[in-house]
């Protein structure tokens, strides 16, 4: 049998040097942790609020239901109507806040929202606003003092006098096109192409 040899001199050692570095080593990992849970949650907040921005641009628009030319006069329309609703999925879209670039061979020119005589007529002369009417309104969000969309069934109409918009002429003349951008508060954009008929003869309104 051997003997089983053992060194009693043979000892675990923990000084404080080997302490101090332990101890430095939580202290690291923890305040890394905690710079990788600030970051995930800064990055995951970032992240939601542009995939909300995203979805806002898509469903918050509006959707055309029917343009028509009125106010023929010498061959040319001088108002055009726009029927708008809400787009399938959208929320609540304020038309006083809504943008209009309305883009002619004579050039392009960006109409905000402003208010109309009750006749519908535009009260500016500059023929930069667009004016709003309501087709369809059950709650009254249509009014005087706000205009805004906020149920399905919800319809309006948005004015423009084009004999102050179309500076080269009267208004749309016979055979002219044209193409209006909207664009809603959250960025949604719905594009809209006018056409006006090779003929006005004795037409008081069309559809364009």
């Amino acid at each position: 049998m051997f003997n089983e040899l053992r060194n009693d001199d043979d000892r675990g050692q923990v000084g404080i040097g080997t302490l101090i570095v332990f101890i430095a080593m939580v202290l690291v990992a923890a305040i890394a942790a905690g710079v990788l849970i600030n970051t995930a949650g800064f990055l995951q907040s970032g992240a939601e609020e542009t995939g909300q921005q995203s979805s806002d641009q898509v469903t918050n628009r509006l959707q055309v239901v029917s343009a028509v030319g009125e106010d023929i006069n010498s061959g040319s329309v001088q108002t055009v109507r726009i029927t708008v609703k809400k787009a399938p999925g959208a929320g609540n879209i304020d038309l006083g806040t809504t943008t209009l670039q309305f883009v002619h061979s004579s050039g392009s020119t960006d109409l905000t929202y402003g208010s109309y005589n009750t006749d519908g007529t535009a009260l500016s002369p500059g023929g930069e606003n667009f004016g709003v009417t309501d087709v369809q309104d059950e709650d009254g969000s249509l009014s005087s003092t706000g205009v805004v969309l906020n149920d399905p069934a919800d319809r309006a109409q948005l004015i423009l006098d084009t004999s102050n918009i179309v500076s080269t002429t009267s208004g749309l003349e016979e055979g002219d096109t044209a193409t209006i951008q909207i664009n809603t508060q959250s960025g949604g954009t719905t594009e809209l192409r006018l056409v006006v008929p090779e003929t006005l003869s004795g037409a008081s309104a069309v559809n364009l």
